[in-house]
């Protein structure tokens, strides 16, 4: 699957209606579509508050697949991924380990963002963003490096949303594998597609499973 640049959203500030309270408004000029989003500070703390419930609730402790919510806490539950799914990420984590010294790398890391808590497939973070971390169990900010592993089921326009959620939470780098192998690499805050990773350049374009 090739990615393509598309026309960014602008971002702007208004008076909310009830409160006067200030909230992003997300622009798409071409769909004159507007999307309200609280302030992040608050959407933050409203999601960890919802994670921490979620995390405690036994009966999706017995769920194996993957958890997301969205801005307003409701939960998104998908199935086990494929088996090719998880070797990329894997791969993908093994690489990170050995080609960049310090930090942490993380599987299924789950970050607050302005739609609510996201899991990202493989995250970076710096020794900074795991000392901000401290007990928390979900990420106030995005790591330094997200990475997408790209399901059949996902669509163009579902990933580049969860870019610009990434990067306006915080993300240097969005990484993008397809389910060849071949690896996209993003910086922010305009979803720029680059010819390879800034922070990690020895990184491959293509990830061959062994």
């Amino acid at each position: 699957m090739r990615y393509v640049e598309k026309e960014s959203p602008v971002s702007t500030e208004i008076a909310g209606p009830l409160d006067c309270a200030r909230v992003r408004a997300v622009v798409y000029p071409c769909a004159g579509l507007t999307i309200e989003l609280p302030p992040h500070q608050a959407q933050t703390a409203f999601n960890l508050r919802r994670w921490a419930e979620l995390l405690a609730d036994p009966q999706l402790a017995k769920f194996e697949g993957r958890i997301e919510t969205d801005r307003h806490g409701h939960t998104i539950i998908s199935p086990p991924a494929a088996p090719s799914h998880g070797s990329f990420q894997s791969e993908i984590a093994y690489l990170l380990r050995t080609l960049i010294r310090g930090g942490r790398v993380l599987t299924e890391c789950p970050i607050s963002t302005a739609d609510g808590v996201k899991a990202a497939d493989v995250a970076w973070a710096s020794p900074d963003c795991m000392l901000e971390l401290g007990n928390r169990v979900c990420f106030p900010r995005a790591p330094e490096v997200c990475v997408e592993v790209l399901s059949p089921s996902n669509t163009d326009a579902e990933m580049d949303e969860k870019m610009k959620l990434y990067f306006d939470a915080g993300a240097k780098e969005v990484w993008v594998c397809s389910q060849s192998g071949a690896m996209n690499f993003f910086g922010g805050p305009a979803v720029n597609l680059l010819p390879g990773s800034q922070l990690c350049p020895e990184f491959p374009k293509t990830i061959k499973l062994r």
